[in-house]
């Protein structure tokens, strides 16, 4: 795609503020964002490759350094565009901490820099094709948005059962806040709120998560659309026409950017084989 003449975007001369740029999607979503002209600003707990205006650590599973980032960060506002989209496997740091990683320190960054982020303004995270049953869980997720995300850890000790493998579990947990979140903030302020929701994507978190899985899960996964993994630009991209403002009257809303796999399962056109894994 040629990356002349795309200032109908909305990017150039746009703050942004972005999590997860030391790599994957979100370091490629850094780097398209500083082609398209936008001061990016990156939070992240290693220090990033990318080009940037600033770098603040922050490790998403400590409380104290989360809101110690959003204070720092906050001082950029207005902000015009947020992407909290890091993320880690479960096998990379254990279940509960990738649920404080993924769900409840994401949520909690985003919700203390909300105020930062100017009235029509655009906000957008990661979930997975992992959430896919969302619905399934819907009356327990529920129960756990409703809780402040310095809750959700004490939740999950006292009850292990409903904490799954932690990933599948935070990104439902993020599908189900954005869908009611939303609401909210478009009434009061005419922001905008949604996610996209990756299939496997030729990133590091993949190539981790492919050691754990085993070669034979990586040969079963079905890519429909372009016969291979999307690459992290390629979802990337997804990411930024999404919460571009061309797309005002979208809000609440989670875009599968998956090939088709989820629908593909739902409506069997994927075989069983791969939903039994899955």
């Amino acid at each position: 795609m040629s990356r002349t003449n795309l200032d109908g975007l909305g990017y150039r001369g746009a703050t942004v503020v972005l999590t997860g740029g030391a790599s994957g999607m979100g370091e490629a979503a850094a780097r398209l964002l500083g082609e398209l002209g936008a001061t990016v600003h990156i939070a992240d707990l290693a220090e990033p490759k990318v080009a940037c205006a600033s770098y603040t650590r922050v490790d998403l599973s400590d409380p104290a350094s989360v809101a110690a980032a959003a204070t720092e960060l906050g001082k950029l506002g207005p902000i015009d565009f947020l992407f909290p989209i890091a993320g880690v496997p479960p096998h990379a740091v254990g279940a509960l901490t990738c649920m404080e990683i993924n769900y409840a320190g994401t949520r909690r960054f985003t919700e203390l820099l909300l105020p930062a982020v100017r009235d029509g303004g655009t906000v957008c995270l990661v979930t997975s094709t992992a959430a896919r049953g969302w619905l399934h869980h819907l009356a327990e997720n529920l129960e756990i948005v409703a809780l402040d995300p310095l809750e959700v850890r004490a939740f999950y000790e006292a009850h292990p059962d409903k904490l799954r493998d932690g990933y599948s579990a935070s990104k439902e947990l993020l599908t189900v806040w954005i869908h009611q979140a939303a609401i909210g903030l478009a009434q009061e302020r005419r922001v905008r709120l949604n996610g996209i929701a990756p299939c496997a994507t030729g990133t590091p978190f993949m190539e981790q998560s492919a050691q754990h899985l085993g070669q034979a899960f990586m040969e079963s996964y079905p890519h429909p659309l372009l016969g291979r993994m999307p690459s992290a630009e390629e979802q990337a991209w997804s990411l930024l026409l999404l919460s571009s403002p061309l797309n005002a009257a979208v809000t609440g809303a989670v875009l599968a950017t998956d090939e088709g796999n989820v629908g593909g399962m739902i409506t069997g056109a994927l075989t069983p084989s791969y939903a039994r894994q899955n």
